[in-house]
């Protein structure tokens, strides 16, 4: 009489179960842990030089502060990242509740967002890594202004996704009356933010609302809106 043969299908001991771990967990908790890589990366190399810097005050920064702004990179890269995958776990849960549309509107927008910052990003790590530097300050400065420019441009999409958010998790009944009314005051304020085009001042492309008040409005809708969708029931099959 043979022996038994060993199912060729037998798993091996120290296999991986993938399914054991809850990615969408995971993504989700991404809203509050961009947060904190954005914090980390503008605390590492702070607001580059404002519109029609000189030369000197260029070269001081970019120059001066090259290791520390190639380290902020790396953070705000982080940072991006989390942000895409956030918004992607957001358009799951829209989807399995029925709100596509609105999913479909995070998607978008954070493709947008994704796209600008990275251009942004690597504005500013050329302009460290070699360009401000180069002898060719016009150059130099006109990369500057474009950050600048960019980013109150950028207000666009993340108003949008902001509101494709609010908007989706409400419909679906999966927020109160209170946070949607807080996502909706987010949304106008972060679109004010594409209005800052005055010479100088608050209102200015490198001034305080532009430069600081609506990224932390941006910041604190992602950590609310992290904390909201770690409370929020799996979706099913989705991940």
């Amino acid at each position: 009489m043979s022996s038994p043969v060993p199912s060729s299908t037998a798993m091996p001991a120290d296999t991986v179960n993938a399914a054991a771990v809850n990615w969408e967990r995971v993504w989700r908790q991404n809203g509050i842990t961009l947060v904190f890589f954005f914090i980390a990366g503008y605390l590492t190399c702070g607001a580059p030089p404002k519109i029609g810097a000189s030369a000197e005050a260029l070269a001081a920064f970019y120059d001066g502060n090259r290791i520390r702004i190639l380290v902020a990179v790396f953070l705000f890269g982080n940072a991006l990242l989390n942000l895409l995958w956030f918004a992607a776990t957001i358009a799951s849960t829209l989807r399995q509740s029925g709100q596509g549309g609105w999913g479909a509107a995070a998607t978008a927008s954070s493709a947008v967002i994704g796209g600008a910052f990275l251009l942004l990003l690597t504005i500013g790590t050329g302009l460290a890594y070699s360009i401000g530097t180069s002898g060719q300050p016009a150059l130099a400065s006109g990369l500057n202004d474009l950050v600048w420019v960019g980013l109150v441009l950028s207000s666009f999409p993340r108003a949008m996704l902001v509101m494709a958010g609010s908007f989706g998790l409400w419909r679906a009944g999966l927020i109160s009356n209170a946070l949607f009314a807080a996502g909706v005051a987010a949304v106008v304020l972060v679109l004010l933010g594409g209005t800052t085009w005055i010479g100088d001042g608050v209102w200015a492309p490198d001034g305080v609302y532009s430069r600081l008040i609506c990224p932390v409005i941006n910041l604190a809708w992602f950590g609310a809106a992290g904390i909201v969708m770690t409370r929020l029931p799996a979706t099913r099959g989705e991940w």
